[in-house]
């Protein structure tokens, strides 16, 4: 086996039960919306994806939960799409770490559920960048809860708006879907005192981007 080659991992008795329990929490909240058999399809299909490039299995449940959850509220989007008024925008970079979880913040702070607020990575990270989520507490804006996940067919295709931070070619292409690259620095590596500068751009570019939506920021 190579370098560059990955062992899929082997999921023990309690995470298997715990990504049963996370499927009934999934199957509850969607309830009245989507079958059981749709969520448990997503549900196993999210895990699939995810085993095969896992780094960190005790993750794996929490995961495939947030990333399954994900997808079925595009996918309720996506079949809901003639009664919708609240436009959809999609962050994404490469590692879903930094520039894209603090655009994601900024969003869900200034527009609340006016806006339907996703993010992705085309090569996610192990977790987020420490830097990014210290400088998003500083303007009173938490993150620590979010979690580095890959993009989806389905999240991208529910998208209005998709918002490219140095993703290049790895970034998703759909014709027809208006697409938005956003030049800037990648935080990754950086103290916090230069990450600042990354996070108020962010700000302001999220500002603008609502406006051009017709949705006033939140003061």
């Amino acid at each position: 086996m190579t370098s560059q080659e990955h062992t899929p991992i082997a999921l023990t008795v309690e995470q298997r039960l715990q990504i049963k329990q996370a499927a009934e929490r999934l199957k509850q909240k969607f309830s009245g919306v989507l079958n059981a058999e749709t969520i448990e399809r997503f549900m196993n299909d999210s895990l699939d994806q995810l085993i095969e490039k896992a780094r960190l299995p005790q993750w794996l449940p929490l995961l495939a939960e947030r990333y399954a959850g994900e997808r079925l509220r595009a996918l309720v989007r996506l079949e809901t799409l003639a009664d919708l008024t609240t436009p959809a925008v999609l962050f994404l970079c490469v590692h879903n770490a930094g520039r894209s979880q603090m655009a994601a913040g900024w969003m869900r702070r200034l527009a609340g559920d006016r806006i339907d607020v996703f993010s992705g990575g085309s090569e996610p990270a192990e977790s987020l960048n420490r830097g990014a989520v210290e400088a998003m507490a500083e303007v009173g804006i938490d993150i620590t809860n979010e979690m580095p996940m890959p993009w989806s067919d389905e999240v991208v295709r529910a998208a209005d708006v998709v918002i490219t931070m140095g993703c290049g070619d790895a970034c998703p292409f759909y014709p027809g879907k208006r697409y938005i690259d956003w030049d800037l620095e990648d935080p990754s590596g950086k103290p916090v005192a230069e990450i600042r500068p990354i996070r108020d751009e962010i700000a302001q570019r999220v500002r603008g981007l609502m406006t051009e939506l017709g949705v006033a920021p939140a003061a």
